[in-house]
C-alpha cells in the first residue's frame, strides 16, 4: 500500500500537500475525539465506581474548553438544587 502511494507521489509532486493537510487534520480530530472521550466530565467509563461523574463537580466549578478569568461563585443561580 504504502509503495503504491509512493510511486503515486513520485509522478505526481504537487499531491504532497494534500497528504500532509488531510493527514494533519485526520490526526487533530482524533485528538481532540480522545480528550472527549477521556476528559469530558459526562462520560462514565467506569459505571459500578462512578455511574453519575458530572455530580463530582463543585456548584461554582464549570466545564470550559478555554479557560476564562470568571468568579463563577458569585454568578446568581437560575437552576434548582439536586
Amino acid at each position: 500500500m504504502l509503495s503504491v502511494i509512493a510511486k503515486q507521489l513520485k509522478s505526481h509532486p504537487a499531491l504532497i500537500p494534500l497528504f500532509v493537510f488531510i493527514g494533519g487534520g485526520a490526526a487533530m480530530s482524533i485528538a481532540y475525539l480522545s480528550r472527549l472521550a477521556l476528559r469530558n466530565p459526562d462520560v462514565s467509563w467506569d459505571r459500578k465506581n462512578n455511574p453519575e461523574p458530572w455530580n463530582n463537580m463543585k456548584p461554582d466549578q464549570q466545564y470550559k474548553l478555554f479557560t476564562v478569568n470568571m468568579d463563577y461563585s458569585k454568578l446568581k443561580k437560575e437552576g434548582p438544587d439536586f
